[in-house]
């Protein structure tokens, strides 16, 4: 499968040929200044500095914690020096929470309170880097620096606009949303993180940022497990599972994350596969908890609530299959986790999927529950699992975090020549 990169996507923005890798930029350390040294001559041998703008504690928004935390954890091993900053939660400690009364201490925090404290910090960078696109506010405040803005889906955004995203806004999100767009008029340059979030990109944000996708990389390193390692990190977590198989979901309750049909779906095999049905990530609401006893499963459903990445791992290398038939993603970080496991992904046509899963998945329309049903119990058939596992497997190898941290670094270097 060919992908455009941002390289290649960007356009007006002639890069030489003998750019520097960061991995040649030397180090500040390593060169020491003469007491006589112009300062122009020292900002050449002194590393490029970074700034990371990332989220918001009390959002939970944790996938986006996990790319800002990757990027703060792999630049500086390539010679970056890098700072991250992010709202700190001053008025929001008061009532922590997504809604309510802490949802609006929290906009003070993000909106009123961290801009006074950017300025602080922008005159030691020479780029800055917001992780996520709903923060693209900030640009604003940014004091024309060079500003790269990651944009992992403009789901919320179209929501906003009135287009069905199962993102839909009320007036205060409404606001938030066309807020975020505005901001993402003016950055520099816009990554999307798959083709799918691009296309929406180059839809929506026609004017200002070049536009151009770096595909998301793994975040954690993740791997097959054995056996006994997996059983050791699962059994504290599954008291009940009681060594039944099990197929994962791995999310939150939004809408657009489906988890309505894994209910139905674990219904499908009930009477022809011994399995149950575990959830990852936020605990089942009560509503879907009722649907799960109209349909007869209640007793062979599990949460795992918030797994830390070890947990993930084992859950993960222990499924039977990973089920995920979202209707609406940006990308889909579960599926590349899933097959670096060596766990079997069964997953929707959803957007970016078939760019994300290539052959390593087993795909279907988001309405065909039966046919995800169906290949669920395929997947009992030995050699037509670890036929698909192999596949997930070399799918992984256009998702590298190395290939992902040095288009950044690339982009970095034509936003800021020396």
């Amino acid at each position: 499968m060919t992908t455009m990169t941002l390289k290649d996507a960007l356009v007006d923005t002639p890069r030489a040929v003998d750019t520097p890798r960061a991995t040649d930029t030397p180090r500040a350390t390593d060169t020491p200044r003469p007491a006589d040294m112009p300062r122009a001559a020292e900002e050449t041998t002194r590393p490029l500095r970074v700034l990371l703008i990332g989220n918001y504690e009390h959002d939970r928004q944790e996938s986006m914690q996990r790319f800002a935390e990757l990027m703060m954890r792999e630049l500086p091993q390539r010679g970056l020096e890098v700072r991250l900053v992010k709202p700190t939660a001053r008025l929001g400690r008061l009532k922590p929470g997504a809604g309510g009364l802490g949802k609006w201490l929290g906009y003070v925090d993000k909106f009123a309170l961290f801009p006074q404290d950017l300025p602080t910090h922008l005159g030691w960078c020479d780029v800055v880097h917001i992780c996520d696109h709903s923060n693209a506010m900030y640009c604003r405040y940014l004091a024309a620096r060079p500003t790269v803005v990651t944009c992992h889906d403009l789901l919320a955004v179209r929501g906003a606009l009135g287009e069905d995203t199962d993102c839909p806004a009320g007036i205060a999100g409404g606001h938030l949303q066309r807020w975020i767009l505005k901001g993402l008029h003016q950055a520099q340059v816009l990554a999307a993180v798959s083709s799918y979030t691009l296309a929406d990109a180059q839809r929506l944000v026609q004017s200002g940022p070049r536009l151009g996708l770096v595909l998301n990389g793994l975040n954690q390193p993740f791997r097959p497990l054995d056996v006994s390692e997996i059983q050791g990190r699962i059994a504290p977590l599954l008291p009940t599972l009681g060594g039944r198989p099990y197929v994962l979901h791995v999310g939150s309750n939004l809408r657009r994350k489906n988890r309505e049909a894994v209910l139905r779906i674990g219904a499908l095999i009930k009477d022809r596969w011994p399995g149950d049905v575990v959830f990852a990530g936020q605990p089942l609401s009560q509503e879907l908890r009722a649907l799960a006893r109209q349909l007869g499963i209640e007793g062979r459903i599990h949460d795992v609530v918030r797994p830390d990445d070890q947990q993930l791992e084992a859950l993960y290398g222990g499924a039977h299959a990973f089920l995920f038939p979202s209707r609406y993603e940006g990308f889909g970080w579960p599926i590349i986790e899933a097959q670096a496991c060596a766990c079997p992904v069964v997953c929707s046509a959803c957007g970016p999927f078939l760019e994300v899963a290539g052959d390593g998945a087993l795909i279907h329309d988001v309405e065909d529950e039966a046919g995800m049903a169906e290949d669920i119990l395929r997947l009992s058939e030995p050699g037509f699992r670890s036929q698909l596992v192999s596949q997930g497997t070399a799918n992984l190898s256009r998702f590298t975090t190395d290939r992902m941290i040095d288009e950044y670094i690339a982009l970095y270097r034509d936003l800021t020549p020396c």
